[in-house]
């Protein structure tokens, strides 16, 4: 890290692998210290994430320190380009995340029409969750993963990656180390969303744009879960245009992936 440079995006990208790791490793020992001092954090995986994202964000802070350029990054969020492909980046990624729930859906509904005795492939499970643990679940997703993840997966290891290896190399390798943290059934949708935000941090120079987009995509994903209203548009009659509308998404993120992918090997070819 180049502590002598002043710019906040700049700076960002002088964060190097190997602080990275150390931090990490920093966060980890604070975080048992905290543990042993405090026992009720272990007791809560929520609590306990939160702590681990807060440790880690203001060891951010305290390497982005004294920088400049913050508030212009701010501003950048509201300007009327970024603020349209922000919303549609967003909705694209969120509609190919249910392509694959929706789809197997479709196939149990059709099978289940000529053999009632079919178990169905995507039957979801609902599980009751205390008050606080959904508010602290809400809380790490919503508000600190955006941030850390954001920070972690694009503003540090793609930001050193494509230095060593290349943009699209940078945008892969960094992609799937993010998906491979997801649950399993997400972690196709994860990879994609992935080399999204390394596109739309590439062509804005702005962490802050692909934070608002996965702060979106996290506050919508928490309420359609909190609400059962996945499990609502995964029955029929709604799983019919459920499923068109996921597909319409599907083909419009497969564009925009080509086309910017296509943008950003001739900007930095």
């Amino acid at each position: 890290m180049d502590k002598s440079v002043t710019d906040f995006n700049v700076r960002l990208r002088t964060i190097r692998l190997r602080e990275l790791i150390v931090g990490i490793i920093v966060t980890l020992i604070l975080t048992g210290i905290l543990t042993v001092i405090f026992p009720v954090i272990e007791e809560s995986d929520g609590l306990f994430f939160i702590v681990v994202l807060l440790i880690g964000a203001l060891l951010f802070f305290w390497a982005l320190r004294g920088t400049k350029g913050l508030d212009r990054n701010i501003e950048s969020i509201f300007e009327d380009h970024n603020r349209k492909e922000i919303l549609y980046v967003f909705a694209i990624n969120l509609l190919f995340a249910f392509l694959f729930t929706f789809l197997i859906s479709s196939l149990d509904m059709l099978i289940s029409f000529s053999d009632p005795t079919w178990v169905p492939l995507g039957e979801i499970e609902t599980v009751e969750m205390d008050g606080s643990v959904i508010i602290l679940d809400a809380i790490g997703a919503i508000i600190f993963a955006p941030i850390m993840e954001e920070l972690i997966f694009r503003g540090v290891i793609f930001n050193r990656l494509k230095i060593r290896v290349g943009i699209i190399p940078a945008m892969i390798i960094s992609s799937f180390i993010f998906a491979i943290g997801h649950e399993f059934g997400g972690i196709t949708s994860a990879f994609l969303f992935g080399i999204c935000m390394c596109l739309l941090y590439l062509k804005t120079d702005n962490i802050l744009i692909p934070m608002c987009v996965h702060f979106l995509n996290n506050v919508v994903a928490t309420i359609l879960n909190l609400i059962g209203l996945d499990v609502v548009i995964s029955q029929f009659p709604w799983i019919i245009p459920s499923t068109i509308i996921s597909i319409i998404g599907t083909v419009y993120l497969i564009k925009y992936l080509v086309q910017e992918t296509r943008k950003a090997k001739k900007q930095y070819s």
